[in-house]
């Protein structure tokens, strides 16, 4: 399966949730897609369902493939503490996903591709595999010969949001990821116990 590149207003309607950020579409219909519209035979929908979405908008909110998905949830799985817990921390730690947070990239994806087209160094060393898990302690930079690159300084220059799991240095480009961050600090709306119940089937 590919990653999902249609229309981001369609997901976010069908979730009722912008998602992938702010949506006008959304503000204005806001009821999932379809010939049906806002119509009541929509909510009738199973428990099952229910958990389902709940993956599904996990998924495509971090921008995650089906197999990668189920191998973190194996590794939240496995590790001490509660999994839906883990699960999230251990989704927030992919280095796209730091790169999104630290504000080097406007988005996901776009933080996906600046990884991928090796801009992004980890501890000094350059690193082009998105769902690379950062462990605390770890340093995220801009490669020097990058640090150019009008994406990542109109990105850089437009990000107020702080977490107090990272560190970041706006002179130099480059951030620590100091641990992982507990539950109530991750502001995605996700119910990740529904997600847990789904795989516990």
């Amino acid at each position: 399966m590919a990653r999902y590149r249609g229309p981001k207003s369609k997901i976010a309607r069908k979730f009722r949730e912008p998602i992938f950020g702010p949506d006008k579409v959304l503000t204005k219909k806001n009821y999932p897609p379809g010939m049906h519209g806002n119509s009541k035979r929509r909510n009738k929908v199973s428990e099952y369902g229910i958990q389902l979405q709940e993956k599904q908008k996990a998924k495509y909110t971090y921008g995650i493939l089906e197999k990668q998905f189920a191998r973190i949830f194996d590794r939240a799985n496995r590790a001490q503490g509660v999994t839906g817990e883990m699960l999230l921390k251990l989704i927030e730690a992919r280095l796209d996903n730091v790169v999104f947070r630290l504000g080097i990239a406007p988005t996901r994806s776009g933080a996906r591709q600046l990884v991928s087209h090796r801009h992004i160094t980890v501890n000094g060393s350059v690193v082009n595999i998105p769902s690379y898990t950062l462990k605390p302690g770890d340093k995220v930079a801009v490669r020097q010969k990058s640090k150019s690159l009008e994406v990542i300084s109109a990105s850089v220059a437009g990000h107020h949001n702080k977490f107090s799991w990272l560190e970041f240095d706006v002179q130099s480009l480059s951030g620590t990821f100091l641990n992982f961050p507990e539950r109530e600090l991750i502001p995605e709306n996700i119910k990740e116990q529904l997600i847990v119940e789904l795989y516990s089937k």
